[in-house]
């Protein structure tokens, strides 16, 4: 039997499986590294804290399982999008890395705006937001001109922890499809962004497709983890797109519900042409020459968690969800907007709060409960509205995340998206996505959707009840009316903050 390795370099943590050639997992290890913030708005990590514990989760791997290293023929990544990590002509790292989630770049994302105009979207399809690598960027050359001055390379963290695996530097394309430098249709880094931003052509590193071999893996590196120096290599994905292949968002029609801290709408899409105006993000798939639509709720899970806190801390959340089913749709009455944190699709607005509309003193926990499910589901399917205005069929939906561990949630999803929703028997999440990348590499099947036809088991299908659709879409338009209602009283509510 052969297997391949999937890592995943997630913010908090790096997680690694290996799978064999049933899509089968046979062994995982994980291990922690930490998050430093300095200041308000700061988060930042020390790159050798990804290799020195992905290397001890590796070899942790290999000595928990029975398999020998000459039947492990690949491995690829999943990684942390957006980070920025900075190297000198040694290679050597000058600075922590900037992470996805550090907000410090509000004036420099201005300045993309101001600079680029139109052409931003029209190039990259992606807005200016704090999260991107471009800005960070930027801010590094106002803020820190010593260290910009040595920097003869950037990378994202995926393919900074491959290259001190292989010794080779390149970055990979769904990765570098969100550093804002990208033109993302063209599958290529954009003159015009560099030239305007003044950054030479060396600090771009060479684009490769996910499915390329990057190599082996270098002799010491071996040692330290127990593989063979022949192991094979492959370039992997951003987290989105491997969590998309590890679910089966690999083709057209089928559509994936994220719901984790927040939650993540996304679907797989052809045509390099398609313009959301901004308001969802297009990225470049691991799929070759595909695409992939991403809508954000910045508050999905956070938002039932935050209730749970609030209102039912002594019960589990198998309790708190359990008579939710008995609840009939629209929780007696209320809307439940999630922008406790701001929010990202469509409004990309870090003014905006949540809120309870219709409550009573007659409202019962359940009902509240029900109605924080649909306002997340809500915001969710705000994303799945703009996917089909603009043509992208939504034919199934694959749940994944908190959203698929609840029956009655799963149906909610179905009712309000009005497609049939599933589960997955099996979520590993983006470690599965970058195991199939290595298992296609590896030549074991042709393609990433054949893969995924023989990887990935699904479970229960929920499919749309006829007239909680119908309640749904009335109840949905007045979802939509909330923000517009409470946006001005959120802003004048932002100096009590």
């Amino acid at each position: 039997m052969k297997y391949v390795i999937g890592i995943d370099l997630g913010t908090s943590a790096v997680k690694v499986i290996l799978v064999n050639r049933e899509g089968e997992i046979v062994g995982k290890a994980s291990e922690p590294y930490p998050i430093s913030h300095e200041r308000p708005g700061f988060s930042e990590q020390d790159p050798e804290q990804w290799v020195s514990q992905t290397l001890s989760a590796l070899k942790k791997l290999l000595e928990s399982t029975p398999i020998a290293p000459e039947h492990i023929e690949g491995i690829s990544f999943s990684g942390q999008m957006h980070g920025l990590v900075l190297l000198d002509k040694h290679r050597q790292v000058l600075r922590p890395a900037i992470l996805w989630n550090d907000t410090r770049t509000t004036k420099q994302c201005k300045e993309i705006e101001t600079k680029l105009g139109s052409r931003l979207l029209d190039i990259t399809r992606n807005s200016a937001l704090e999260g991107f690598t471009l800005p960070k960027i930027i801010w590094v050359q106002e803020n820190e001109p010593e260290v910009w001055s040595k920097t003869d390379v950037f990378l994202l963290p995926k393919d900074y922890l491959r290259f001190r695996l292989t010794g080779r530097v390149h970055m990979e394309i769904s990765d570098a499809a969100g550093t804002l430098m990208l033109d993302v249709p063209n599958r290529s880094w954009s003159e015009e962004i560099a030239a305007e931003f003044g950054l030479d052509r060396h600090l771009f590193a060479e684009l490769v497709p996910s499915l390329q071999q990057m190599g082996t893996l270098l002799p010491e590196i071996a040692r330290q983890t127990g593989l063979r120096p022949e192991t094979k290599v492959f370039a992997g994905g951003a987290d989105n797109a491997c969590g998309a292949i590890g679910a089966g968002i690999v083709k057209q029609g089928v559509a994936l519900s994220s719901i984790g801290t927040s939650g993540v709408v996304l679907t797989c899409e052809n045509n390099r042409n398609k313009d959301f105006g901004g308001k969802v993000h297009f990225f470049n798939h691991a799929e070759p020459d595909a695409y992939y639509a991403m809508g954000v709720t910045l508050a999905a899970g956070y938002s039932l968690n935050w209730f749970k806190q609030l209102f039912a801390q002594s019960i589990s959340f198998e309790e708190l969800l359990q008579p939710v089913a008995d609840v009939p749709v629209g929780a007696g009455g209320i809307l439940f907007t999630p922008y406790l944190v701001g929010e990202r699709t469509p409004h990309a607005d870090s003014v905006i709060r949540g809120s309870f509309i219709g409550l009573s003193g007659s409202h019962s926990r359940a009902q509240l409960t029900r109605a924080v499910l649909e306002g997340i589901t809500f915001s969710l399917q705000e994303s799945v509205e703009l996917f089909r205005e603009a043509r992208i069929r939504v034919e199934k939906v694959v749940s994944i995340g908190g959203g698929a561990k609840s029956a009655a949630w799963l149906q909610i999803q179905a009712d309000i998206f009005d497609a049939p929703v599933v589960s997955l028997k099996n979520e590993q999440g983006p470690a599965m996505g970058a195991a199939m990348i290595a298992a296609v590499g590896a030549g074991w099947f042709s393609s990433l959707p054949n893969c995924a036809d023989s990887f990935i088991d699904y479970g229960e299908m929920y499919e749309p009840i006829k007239e909680n659709v119908i309640k749904y879409k009335q109840l949905f338009r007045l979802y939509r009316d909330v923000y517009t209602s409470t946006r001005t009283l959120n802003e004048r509510l932002k100096e009590f903050r």
